[in-house]
């Protein structure tokens, strides 16, 4: 009663996950002994049950990636993060600690804790281990201020715009300053917080029209229309 893929692998639909005396779990079908799966996602094997773990909402680590997450845990090697991926992620302290790390005396919840929301890049991955990140670089690090809203990764470049396009458009209309995960997690900081919730409505408006045709020009169009009623208020 074999099984065809190894534990956390990524399987797409129809692809033969199992064939004997197995129960389709979730996102899978059983047909004539076989358990199929029909969601593209990471398969998982209970015992005799076997189940997808959908990835459509989910990031796909790769090397080099700029991502935000936020921690989720302090151990004593350093802290977890969940970057929206479906396997938890590593920062390790020696990455951080500019001298040796000692784990008897450094207290690592007081550089970064539970809650707190870090810039940093996917140093390493190769789908048999959890991803690495790291923040040894200009730029990553802890975020201090700003609000932030989740979409789907895949719609990332929709909202970077063509050569960059739309993102520039949102930050000359709002004032704000955008950071862009490619995990789909963004940080949107400006001045006021009315601007930051300018921002995220178009970010929103992009990802719910992003298959339609003609959207800079109808996000731009939607700032100044709110820019206007705002200074009429005002």
């Amino acid at each position: 009663m074999p099984t065809f893929y190894e534990r956390r692998q990524v399987v797409t639909p129809g692809d033969l996950l199992a064939e004997g005396n197995y129960v389709a779990g979730e996102n899978t079908f059983k047909e004539n002994e076989k358990v199929y799966a029909n969601r593209v996602g990471i398969v998982e094997y209970d015992e005799r049950k076997v189940s997808v773990v959908a990835l459509r909402a989910f990031y796909m680590p790769s090397v080099g990636d700029t991502v935000i997450g936020v921690v989720t845990d302090v151990t004593i090697g350093g802290w977890i993060l969940d970057i929206n991926a479906p396997y938890p992620t590593l920062l390790r302290a020696s990455d951080v600690m500019e001298r040796s790390y000692r784990p008897q005396k450094d207290e690592l919840s007081s550089i970064f804790d539970v809650g707190d929301l870090l810039i940093a890049k996917v140093a390493s991955f190769d789908r048999t281990r959890d991803p690495l990140i790291t923040v040894r670089e200009p730029g990553l690090g802890k975020l201090s201020r700003g609000q932030t809203i989740k979409v789907t990764p895949t719609k990332i470049p929709r909202i970077i715009g063509r050569k960059g396009s739309m993102i520039s458009t949102i930050k000359r209309e709002t004032g704000c300053q955008i950071l862009l995960g490619q995990n789909g997690q963004i940080l949107v900081s400006g001045k006021e917080p009315e601007d930051e919730q300018l921002a995220l409505t178009a970010i929103r408006m992009i990802e719910e029209e992003s298959h339609t045709s003609g959207l800079t020009d109808r996000i731009t169009e939607m700032l100044k229309m709110q820019k206007e009623r705002e200074v009429e208020n005002a």
